[in-house]
C-alpha cells in the first residue's frame, strides 16, 4: 500500500521533475531511463520497477500534466462558460506541447487507464460548469452530450486533422450543443 507524501511519492515527484528537466535541456528524444535516474537521485530499477519503461514513464508523465490546475472560469452563463473552457481546452491540447502529452498519455496506456484519466479530468471541468448552469436555472445538456459534441469533435481534429483548427471551431461546436431542437 503506497502512503500519501512517503517515499513513493518522493519518487515519483523527483522522476517526473526529471523528466520536465531534461526535456526541456535535452529534448524528448533524447531521455533514457539512466539519465532520467541519475537526475531524480534514485537507480534506474527504481523506474524501471514503478513504471516499467520509458513510455510507460512518460505517459504518467503526461497525465499528470493535463491534470486541469484550477476550476473553469464563471463567466456568468452556460455559453459563455463553455465556450472559453472549450477554446481554452483547444489552445492547450492543439499545442506543441498539448498534441506531444495526448500522444504519450497514450502510447504507454496499453489497457487505457490514462486515457481514461484524461476523460475524466475533462468531463469533471465540464461537471461544473454544467452544475453552476443549473444552479442559475439554466436548461443544460449533460456531460457526455457535452464530449460527444464538443470534446471528441476537437480531440479528433487535434489528433487527425489538426489544418484550420482554431477558436472559431470550438464556438461553433458550443453554438450547435446549446441550440434549440427543431420542433
Amino acid at each position: 500500500m503506497v502512503r500519501p507524501g512517503g517515499r513513493s511519492a518522493r519518487v515519483q515527484a523527483s522522476v517526473h521533475a526529471a523528466v520536465r528537466e531534461l526535456t526541456a535541456e535535452v529534448g524528448r528524444d533524447a531521455l533514457t531511463v539512466p539519465l532520467i535516474a541519475q537526475r531524480a537521485g534514485v537507480t534506474p530499477s527504481t523506474v524501471y520497477r514503478r513504471w516499467g519503461d520509458l513510455q510507460e514513464l512518460l505517459s504518467d508523465v503526461a497525465v499528470e500534466r493535463l491534470r486541469p490546475d484550477t476550476a473553469p472560469a464563471d463567466h456568468g452563463t452556460l455559453a459563455a462558460d463553455l465556450t472559453a473552457w472549450a477554446e481554452q481546452f483547444l489552445d492547450e491540447m492543439s499545442s506543441p506541447a498539448g498534441r506531444a502529452y495526448v500522444r504519450d498519455a497514450l502510447l504507454g496506456d496499453p489497457d487505457g487507464g490514462n486515457a481514461g484519466q484524461c476523460s475524466a479530468y475533462a468531463a469533471g471541468h465540464i461537471g461544473v460548469i454544467l452544475e453552476r448552469a443549473a444552479a442559475r436555472g439554466e436548461r443544460a445538456p449533460d456531460t457526455e452530450a457535452v464530449i460527444d459534441r464538443v470534446v471528441a469533435p476537437l480531440v479528433y481534429r487535434i489528433l487527425f486533422r489538426p489544418d484550420g483548427l482554431d477558436t472559431a471551431r470550438a464556438r461553433a461546436l458550443v453554438v450547435s450543443l446549446l441550440a434549440p431542437a427543431p420542433r
